[in-house]
């Protein structure tokens, strides 16, 4: 995909509690409109007026959007599917009395990912801020897990080091030194939610501390890199990215994770 210099990107984050949108071009310097609110199930109602809003705002017609980007978990199940779903309905949208037409690229992004740009980002803003290399992005994925992935960072760029899994709180350091992070924690940061969730039981893993939630801004910083790359898909084959395949635990499954504490 040829990535013009001008992007018209709209951007959907509703992996966790709060809903992120935004429309912006996504370029360096770049500050987008946007919206933050409740997000879970409130989501499904709030998503769709605000993403219309901010284009009206924008005065972006739906049609003359590049790609309609969305973060795709891991995080809420409730939360993906609704960002997926409203990400693949305004694609298909966008035909505007052209059935057969494609519709506009759809452009999944993990969570996680963001997540680490979001950690990147805010730290860039603080004069004679610690030295930041490595990001564990890391987001409360309930019944005692976390969804962690690990990310070098290299001036404005994310590589990925390890890919989103799933992993209990106590094993989080051995995961981390497991993927080569350093034993003194020096340059690497721990992000996300998971930091208020399990504070106390996160304690030994050596790194900063940043408690941060993916935002739309995030993805639409991305989304050039993405793009450039050829990571835009039919919005038929957007999809979200689970990670775990079930929400709850079973009244055994409970009671032994209970009992290995």
């Amino acid at each position: 995909m040829t990535v013009s210099p001008a992007l018209r990107l709209l951007a959907i984050e509703s992996s966790t509690d709060t809903l992120s949108v935004a429309v912006g071009t996504g370029g360096p310097g770049a500050v987008p409109a946007s919206y933050a609110g409740a997000g879970a199930a409130q989501a499904s109602t709030t998503l769709l007026p605000a993403a219309q809003t901010l284009l009206a705002q924008a005065g972006w017609a739906l049609s003359t959007l590049d790609a309609v980007v969305f973060g795709r978990g891991p995080g809420a199940f409730t939360g993906l599917r609704t960002a997926c779903a409203v990400a693949q309905g305004l694609a298909y949208g966008a035909r505007a009395g052209q059935p057969d037409a494609p519709g506009l690229p759809v452009l999944p992004v993990d969570t996680l990912l963001a997540l680490a740009e979001e950690a990147r980002w805010q730290r860039s803003q603080i004069a004679d801020a610690p030295p930041l290399t490595l990001v564990a992005a890391l987001l409360d994925a309930r019944m005692d897990e976390i969804y962690a992935a690990l990310y070098a960072v290299d001036g404005e760029q994310l590589r990925a080091i390890a890919a989103p899994v799933l992993v209990a709180p106590e094993a989080l350091g051995d995961w981390l030194a497991g993927h080569g992070a350093p034993a003194s924690g020096q340059g690497l940061w721990l992000a996300g939610n998971a930091l208020a969730a399990y504070g106390e039981r996160l304690q030994a893993v050596p790194g900063e501390r940043l408690v941060v939630l993916p935002t739309a801004g995030a993805l639409l910083r991305l989304a050039p890199g993405l793009l450039t790359q050829g990571l835009a898909v039919p919005a038929a084959q957007a999809l979200p990215l689970y990670v775990r395949d079930k929400v709850a635990r079973t009244t055994e499954e409970r009671e032994r994770a209970g009992a290995q504490r």
